[in-house]
């Protein structure tokens, strides 16, 4: 009995369709964040009417989620079509946008370790303007309001930074119900109300700071997320390096699968 042994090169399966599972999770993610951003968007009117894209002066939350959801896209169906037709092109694409994004990932990580002052100032600055974008967007007021009671905190560097806001600023000439006061995400949280009252903060800044311990939190929230980092650096480095093995893990595929592609073209020439 005679046996053969194949010497053509054969494209690896293990490689093309662990490549296809990882991306088709990814599209499926994408398509996710795209119909939730949009579902959004069409809940504030802004597919009836773009120029609210243009006026609003704060961070659109749901601006980053289509974003998010558009790169998760793209990338999803580039690597999924790619894998499965064999396409070097797409594959290429793939590989390539996931090392320029695990590369950008690395350059901010180290960028805002070494220049801690300047990151700083730039969150300062991004959370004053929307500060006073507050009651301009629901989703941008939910996600300042989520912010502020996760970490107990209150306005930038500290209440007085809602005298930013033409709503709660303590000005003679302000006409607000709101005005001297805080929303009600600064509130410390009375564990007897089951309801939460949402008018907790007015005239709270009208008092004497000495009395605003017991009704709102005084710390700012950069202050509270600076103290939350060291806290828990094991997490967030975690999390970080999940991610990156992650990325990695999808490039070593790519390449791996391009690798074997070209050596059974190369192999069919001769």
């Amino acid at each position: 009995m005679h046996y053969y042994r194949y010497s053509n090169p054969e494209i690896s399966c293990w490689y093309k369709y662990l490549l296809f599972s990882y991306n088709i999770i990814f599209w499926l993610a994408g398509v996710a964040f795209l119909a939730a951003g949009l579902w959004a968007w069409s809940e504030k009117g802004v597919l009836s009417d773009l120029t609210k894209v243009t006026g609003l002066h704060g961070f659109d939350p749901v601006v980053l989620v289509l974003v998010v959801g558009g790169v998760m896209f793209i990338l999803g169906f580039a690597g999924c079509v790619g894998a499965l037709r064999e396409n070097i092109c797409l594959l290429k694409f793939f590989c390539g946008a996931i090392v320029l994004i695990f590369t950008l990932e690395l350059a901010a990580a180290v960028l805002a370790f070494l220049f801690q002052d300047w990151v700083r100032d730039r969150f300062k600055e991004f959370f004053e303007n929307n500060i006073k974008s507050y009651r301009d967007d629901i989703d941008l007021q939910n996600l300042i309001d989520s912010l502020q009671k996760i970490n107990h905190c209150c306005g930038a560097q500290g209440p007085d930074d809602w005298d930013l806001n033409i709503y709660f600023n303590c000005s003679t000439e302000s006409k607000s119900r709101e005005k001297c006061g805080v929303p009600f995400s600064c509130c410390v949280p009375d564990p007897a109300q089951k309801v939460v009252n949402t008018q907790c903060g007015y005239d709270i800044r009208a008092q004497k700071k000495n009395q605003w311990d017991n009704l709102i939190f005084t710390k700012g929230c950069i202050p509270a997320l600076e103290a939350w980092l060291p806290r828990n650096i094991y997490i967030v480095a975690g999390a970080f390096i999940a991610i990156s093995l992650l990325q990695i893990f999808g490039i070593f595929l790519a390449r791996s699968l391009i690798s074997d592609i070209e050596v059974v073209k190369a192999g069919h020439l001769f």
